[in-house]
């Protein structure tokens, strides 16, 4: 039978399985291992489950220790001595000399007293070599393991003293739970993260499983929906349980998905499990001045973010902008902040150097963002992460523009999570809604070109609605959400919002303007199949000489879109028009209009009896609009390419071509289109 030195009752582990075994495995050949992990993912219970499993197998007895457990600094060794029972006859003669006593780190209420009394302060048992000496040496004989629990207020002490116990005993058994690790040569870390929610399709995973535990008859979607908003913390798992005697799975559900912080609290053995701010509070009282700054700074970011956006929102006056980077590290290595991508160095080529990526995981955000508002700081953080976001959004704008449009693409999904956040919290004042405003502009190409129109759409509706005056910005804006009106099949809301567009590029003289709503028109007219009004639109539009390169279709766009008004009707200045419009590119990255020319190039052939350098065309259209997105474009190529392969099967056994509605275009696709962006690659990291 296992003998625990404190004789508190052994906990339940749920979904530890790998991570039991990884710590049994690692104390079998080493003499210190420390379990890290962030507030309230279950270290302490990991330990003691482990150590249990242990003590069955092989007998002895646990130390145990708890730093946070009311020691004073310099009181370790004295507590430890106590716990593991050490008589006081093997203790130097200078502790009885003093009138030392063990250190209990407990308070006594006078009975019938109207206050807590505390007695004096005993004196602690001395620290020198001769009474570490002697404690190994017992613990040794006792078979004792030792486990130093939550050592983070106490860390560099509990290090010393691990280190000296081990140079007195290199035989002994250490077990340390800390949120960073002791930083000692002989240490071996094992990190855990939050229980899992889900373990593939339709696997409920053992965060799951955690709450089902408490939660007696309840629809598994609703365990799993309650699960992921809470990241699959224990702590916040069980703290949200525990509000199951007052309401409904559904209604905790709803609560925990809706915006704001998880203030459920409950009993606990320890205070500071008592609520997930007060775990939080705990770690972040040990944190230096300036990491409690950061923290609450970051508090404002929804997402993963890397060190850039970090240090636009946190840098000031008293956090210097080079202290960022360390700040990030030092929170990380407290278990605070998660690393969700390894940057990858610094290459030679830095198109290609990836910085690491971290995040700040809901209960961790949620006591930030209470310390950034209680400190008067909420609204200027606030303001700079919209700012930032704006440069973000102007800086793929650029990218996409030049030879790297993947690299557009992929930044604009890095930063998905923050550019969402930047325009839909509400702004502040007006300045504030411009820089929203600015954002769904510079991101015209993930709205009109990658295929979310629709998404488009509402953010730019919304922000329109703030923002009032008769600026250039608000003019590009109109026309943006016309050209995406005129793609979505709208063609009443395109044609009211083109005619503000135009009364504005007028007011400001905007040649560009009015070539940008030339070719909106071209797209309505090319819709409705007017072949006339879409040629004459798109030629005007093409033969316009654009001052800004960095927004908008362009007048080489123009010409592809000209080239596909007129593949029905004369398949010589149709070519003409699409191999014009790719001589007149900005770089060979752009794979928007390249898809585009081929898209207009098949039409061509195919309309003109050539299927098989349609079916060519049509192939290379679409691996090259894959790289970039767009789910209707994508949709159509494919019917367009099976119909091609039908025509050339045809063709090959002298059969009529069959009747398969070879003129359908890709905006005319029906049905269900596929939603999901088939971006370049995944989310990085991810």
């Amino acid at each position: 039978m296992s003998v625990w030195a404190d004789r508190r009752p052994l906990p339940e582990v749920v979904g530890r399985a790998v991570e039991h075994e990884q710590v049994s495995g690692l104390l079998d050949d080493s003499c210190l291992v420390t379990i890290t992990g962030a507030a309230g993912v279950g270290k302490s219970v990991l330990a003691r489950a482990v150590l249990d499993e242990r003590l069955a197998r092989q007998g002895g007895t646990v130390v145990r220790v708890g730093c946070w457990d009311g020691l004073a600094e310099g009181g370790l060794t004295g507590a430890l001595a106590e716990a593991a029972g050490l008589p006081a006859t093997t203790l130097p003669q200078a502790l009885k000399e003093q009138g030392g006593t063990p250190v209990t780190g407990t308070r006594t209420v006078a009975r019938g007293a109207s206050h807590p009394y505390e007695p004096p302060r005993p004196r602690p048992r001395p620290t020198g070599s001769a009474t570490v000496a002697a404690l190994a040496a017992h613990c040794a004989e006792q078979r004792a393991t030792l486990l130093l629990d939550d050592c983070d207020p106490l860390l560099d002490e509990c290090a010393q003293l691990v280190r000296r116990l081990l140079r007195a005993e290199p035989t002994l058994r250490v077990v340390a739970t800390s949120r960073r690790a002791l930083g000692l040569p002989v240490e071996r870390v094992v990190e855990i993260p939050p229980l899992p929610v889900t373990l593939g399709e339709g696997i409920a995973g053992p965060a799951v499983e955690l709450l089902a535990t408490r939660a007696e008859s309840a629809a598994p979607e609703l365990l799993v929906a309650v699960c992921e908003a809470l990241e699959g913390s224990p702590l916040a798992i069980a703290l949200a349980a525990r509000q199951l005697d007052r309401m409904s799975l559904s209604q905790l559900a709803a609560q925990v998905a809706a915006d704001g912080p998880l203030s459920y609290s409950g009993p606990a053995p320890t205070a500071r499990h008592t609520s997930l701010y007060a775990a939080h509070a705990a770690g972040y009282a040990l944190c230096s001045p300036t990491d409690r700054r950061v923290w609450a700074r970051l508090s404002v970011l929804p997402g993963d973010f890397d060190p850039w956006l970090a240090g636009c929102v946190c840098a000031s006056s008293d956090v210097p902008s080079p202290e960022i980077d360390a700040s990030l590290e030092r929170l990380r290595r407290a278990s605070v902040l998660e690393r969700v991508r390894e940057g990858n160095g610094a290459p030679s080529d830095a198109r290609t150097a990836l910085p690491p990526r971290y995040r700040l995981p809901r209960g961790a955000r949620d006591f930030g963002r209470a310390q950034l508002r209680e400190a008067g700081e909420e609204s200027a953080a606030l303001r700079r992460f919209r700012q930032a976001c704006a440069a973000l959004a102007a800086e793929a704008q650029i990218a996409w523009q030049g030879p790297d449009q993947q690299i557009a693409v992929c930044l604009v999904e890095d930063e998905q999570h923050n550019l969402d956040a930047a325009l839909t919290r509400p702004p502040q004042d007006a300045d504030d809604a411009l820089s929203a405003l600015e954002i769904a502009v510079s991101l015209w190409f993930q709205w009109g070109a990658c295929g979310y129109r629709r998404e488009g759409r509402a953010h730019l509706d919304r922000l329109l609605l703030l923002s009032r005056g008769d600026t250039p910005l608000r003019a590009r804006a109109l026309w943006l959400a016309g050209w995406l009106a005129a793609q979505e099949h709208a063609p009443g809301a395109a044609e009211a919002l083109l005619e503000q567009a135009w009364a504005a590029a007028v007011m400001h003289a905007d040649a560009d303007g009015l070539a940008r709503i030339a070719h909106a028109h071209g797209v309505l007219a090319l819709y409705r199949e007017d072949t006339g009004a879409a040629v004459s639109c798109f030629e005007e539009a093409s033969e316009h000489r654009s001052r800004d390169a960095w927004f908008g279709p362009g007048p080489a766009h123009s010409r592809a879109l000209l080239a596909i008004a007129l593949s029905a009707v004369d398949a010589e200045a149709a070519r003409d028009a699409a191999r014009r419009a790719w001589e007149s590119r900005r770089s060979d990255g752009d794979f928007w209009l390249y898809s585009t020319v081929l898209y207009a190039r098949a039409l061509t052939e195919r309309a003109h009896g050539r299927p098989d350098a349609a079916l060519r065309a049509c192939r290379k259209a679409l691996a090259a609009k894959k790289l970039v997105g767009d789910p209707l474009f994508i949709a159509g190529a494919r019917h367009l390419l099976d119909g091609l392969r039908h025509e050339v099967r045809a063709a090959r056994k002298g059969a009529p071509a069959p009747a398969d509605g070879g003129t359908t275009r890709w905006w005319q696709r029906g049905g269900a289109v596929r939603t999901a962006p088939f971006f370049s690659r995944l989310r990085t990291g991810s």
